[in-house]
């Protein structure tokens, strides 16, 4: 008897026990569904829906995402990788494409070689491949290559190319693309080219004027290391490294700051030419928006490239005795008085 009545004994219990469980399922749900209610007790929020969880790389409105990549952390990895040229390229990423980034390095001419001279150029596309990389050749005698920056030495001339050469490749690949660089101008200036202002991005600048960085004028290094975490330009610079990491900045923030960004369509074009048509006078045109006057539009013998459509060179700068009027009176030396030594 007491053997049966342990037993039913048991059985009860187990009743009692079974009564308790209905809430809970094998396969765990009604766990998840506490820590649910427990995660809203306190922080006051709903729980989260399932699914992947998103990685959020910025905390500013203009958070970087680059259409390639799932999310913001891939999308740092693979930028960093691309700097460093540690990706290979199918022959699809290696086209040209709608974006190149554009670096140039110096060697110092001139007295003590404080003047700047051109001596290599840079030009990467969206995925990092490289369209163009070549030194150019010096007409000066090169006083300092500076080298612990520059990463130029005397046996790189060997093989270099005439600048007029690389100017028209640099200028031919620009054509109709959007240019991106640090400083971008300094860039133009020494290569004696001009770019449509809607189709150039300054990483410097954008950086500056969407405040992700206080100072206006921040240096390439120190822009990188911020928003990468990666040290560039530790000891000699390479131009082509420098260009990667200026179009990674910009794959950064790519979303926002191509909204400033205005196609030049045939419209703007037109208002263009219409408005430089009206700043001139007597013939008058302002070649590359330097402002400088010449008489009537410059041809390829006044300006190497044709002016507005590619070079801005200092030959601008020289103004002609008479530019500003049609005729040049004759014989206009003797009304200058005095007598003329022969």
């Amino acid at each position: 008897m007491s053997k049966i009545a342990s037993n039913s004994r048991s059985s009860s219990n187990w009743l009692a026990l079974k009564k308790t469980l209905p809430t809970k399922s094998k396969d765990g749900k009604n766990k998840k569904v506490k820590s649910h209610k427990r995660q809203k007790t306190e922080d006051g929020s709903p729980p989260p829906e399932a699914g992947p969880s998103r990685i959020t790389l910025h905390s500013t409105p203009s958070a970087p995402l680059d259409p390639l990549s799932t999310t913001a952390g891939d999308l740092k990895s693979s930028l960093k990788a691309m700097v460093l040229g540690d990706i290979p390229y199918s022959d699809l990423q290696k086209q040209p494409g709608k974006y190149l980034a554009l670096d140039c390095e110096m060697v110092g001419v001139g007295i003590d070689g404080s003047e700047s001279s051109l001596a290599r150029v840079s030009l990467v596309n969206y995925h990092g491949a490289v369209q163009l990389d070549e030194f150019v050749r010096q007409r000066e005698r090169v006083v300092d290559y500076r080298t612990q920056y520059s990463g130029v030495r005397e046996r790189d001339m060997v093989k270099a190319k005439p600048f007029e050469e690389i100017q028209a490749q640099v200028a031919e690949l620009l054509k109709d693309k959007i240019l991106v660089g640090h400083a971008v101008f300094n860039d133009l200036k020494a290569l004696l080219l001009s770019h449509p202002r809607p189709q150039t991005l300054d990483t410097q600048y954008y950086a500056w004027k969407f405040k992700i960085t206080k100072s206006k004028y921040i240096a390439l290094r120190n822009l990188v290391k911020q928003e990468l975490g990666l040290t560039i330009q530790g000891g000699e610079h390479s131009s082509v490294t420098d260009a990667r990491a200026t179009m990674a900045v910009f794959r950064l923030y790519k979303r926002e700051w191509e909204k400033n960004l205005r196609p030049a369509t045939a419209s703007n074009k037109k208002k263009r030419k219409r408005g430089a048509d009206d700043e001139g006078t007597d013939g008058e045109d302002t070649v590359s928006g330097h402002g400088v006057p010449t008489n009537g539009p410059p041809s390829k013998a006044q300006f190497p490239g044709g002016g507005r459509k590619g070079v801005s060179s200092g030959l601008s700068t020289i103004v002609r005795v008479g530019a500003s009027t049609q005729k040049t009176k004759q014989g206009w030396w003797k009304d200058l008085g005095g007598k003329l030594k022969r």
